[in-house]
């Protein structure tokens, strides 16, 4: 397994079973998910956006940052990479160089969605969605701009929120036949839905877990048994970050110290056990030989 390609070996994951995908929204935290034992990463745009620009998850970052945020995950980490492509950035051309700059960034997986650009995130209101034909084209691009028949495209349709469930199911199986790997069925509304959507689309399924959305949240068993096979937590680890250091920063200014949060913090022993201080040291003592 030495030389399996990050690609092959998320073909394989997902063949043998479900994985779960924490959301990294820098590096460090994707070594820190890596090192937990996860068997992928994944990289949300509303982490993108959220965590690196301060915005709102409404389609404001450019694919050239969507890749360079990408690529320092990809360099950070050995496990797969599966990256939310939005809506490829625009039209079908646009989706192919997409699939293209991802790949070439080391990148395993691109989902696609069906909105119209600028997109809004999955879980709010008031979005728009591109014809089944328009997002089909993008499909067959995306597929063709790909050079490693390993790397998957991901399908995903936000036809629940927007239209219906059967167009949800009717959009998914024309998004297969244009040649997507994998089908991503966002802002499903029940445990029901989304196990009569497994039922009726045969292919590896991804379960977005994100928390105060649409979709209530199931435990991986559950999940596995319905037959999804990717299931992300797309924002999980920055919300559960940002609470404590909003309440930090709040006692700091309140107390005039840090001292309450020592024991609550990450020591410097551990934050350099996990950038792989010992491996710049071997480096080091070799270049200096």
């Amino acid at each position: 397994m030495h030389d399996e390609s990050r690609n092959r070996r998320l073909r394989r994951q997902i063949a043998n079973g479900t994985i779960q995908i924490p959301g990294a929204f820098n590096a460090l935290v994707a070594r820190a998910i890596e090192k937990s034992g996860f068997p992928a990463i994944y990289v949300s745009g509303a982490g993108l956006s959220n965590a690196v620009f301060g915005l709102p998850d409404v389609g404001l970052f450019t694919l050239t940052e969507a890749v360079d945020h990408a690529r320092k995950i990809v360099r950070a980490t050995t496990v797969p990479v599966i990256v939310d492509g939005d809506t490829g950035f625009g039209d079908a051309i646009n989706a192919a160089r997409t699939i293209s700059e991802m790949e070439s960034a080391g990148v395993s997986a691109v989902h696609l969605e069906d909105q119209v650009l600028p997109k809004k995130c999955g879980h709010l209101d008031g979005k728009e969605l591109i014809s089944a034909d328009a997002m089909s084209q993008k499909i067959k691009a995306a597929v063709a701009a790909r050079s490693d028949p390993d790397f998957m495209i991901i399908a995903r349709t936000d036809a629940r929120g927007v239209t219906s469930f059967d167009d949800a199911v009717d959009r998914a199986r024309r998004y297969l036949d244009a040649g997507a790997d994998a089908i991503f069925p966002e802002a499903m509304k029940s445990r029901d839905e989304l196990a009569a959507f497994s039922e009726k689309i045969e292919a590896p399924l991804l379960a977005n877990m994100t928390e105060f959305g649409k979709t209530p949240i199931l435990n991986i068993r559950e999940l596995d048994e319905m037959g999804y096979r990717m299931v992300i937590y797309p924002q999980t680890a920055l919300r559960v970050a940002l609470a404590p250091i909003t309440q930090m920063l709040s006692d700091l200014r309140k107390t005039g110290d840090q001292n309450s949060w020592i024991d609550r913090m990450q020591t410097r022993a551990e934050l350099y056990e996990l950038l792989d201080y010992d491996g710049l040291s071997r480096i080091d003592e070799a270049a200096s030989r």
